[in-house]
């Protein structure tokens, strides 16, 4: 069975396929929450208590560090703001879902900036989330990493949008 390409692009540069299939997976994740209730983003359906708005805020926190305070050093006054006291995913107070999808796009946005034309073989800055050159991984160790855990997610809210209203599909 062929795998459909989500654009496209070289089958085999590592570079296009890694650039190509992040940013599919980010579209994925906005096209999933597209549609849903406000209620249904902002409650549960599974037992671990996370929501589809807690899982969007996490993403955008996952492009921060990863690339801004990861691969390019800069700093982030708080890493895991995504984080509640008890460790937990969170949604900002008083903070409306469109918000938290634009401030999912600039984190993004950034990400490619901050990643556009540099070689896969360079390593991260140290000095941000990496404190010595033998900590600080390839950009595409980074690349690849962001990526399986977009798909992870993207699969997660594949099983939430089919129990909350029956969408299935990719």
């Amino acid at each position: 069975m062929p795998i459909d390409e989500p654009a496209p692009g070289s089958r085999t540069d590592p570079r296009e396929l890694l650039d190509t299939y992040l940013d599919h997976y980010r579209a994925e994740v906005l096209r999933k929450l597209d549609g849903l209730a406000e209620e249904e983003l902002r409650s549960s359906r599974v037992a671990s208590g996370w929501t589809p708005l807690e899982l969007l805020v996490h993403l955008t926190w996952v492009e921060r560090r990863w690339f801004e305070w990861g691969f390019a050093a800069r700093p982030l006054p708080d890493p895991w703001g995504d984080r509640g006291p008890d460790d937990r995913w969170t949604v900002p107070a008083d903070t409306g879902t469109e918000e938290l999808k634009d401030d999912f796009r600039a984190a993004c946005a950034r990400s490619r900036e901050i990643v556009a034309g540099v070689p896969l073989d360079r390593a991260a800055a140290v000095g941000g989330r990496f404190g010595s050159a033998a900590e600080a991984p390839s950009l595409a160790l980074i690349l690849f990493h962001v990526l399986q855990e977009y798909a992870r997610h993207a699969g997660h809210l594949d099983i939430v949008r089919e129990l909350a209203d029956g969408v299935t599909g990719g």
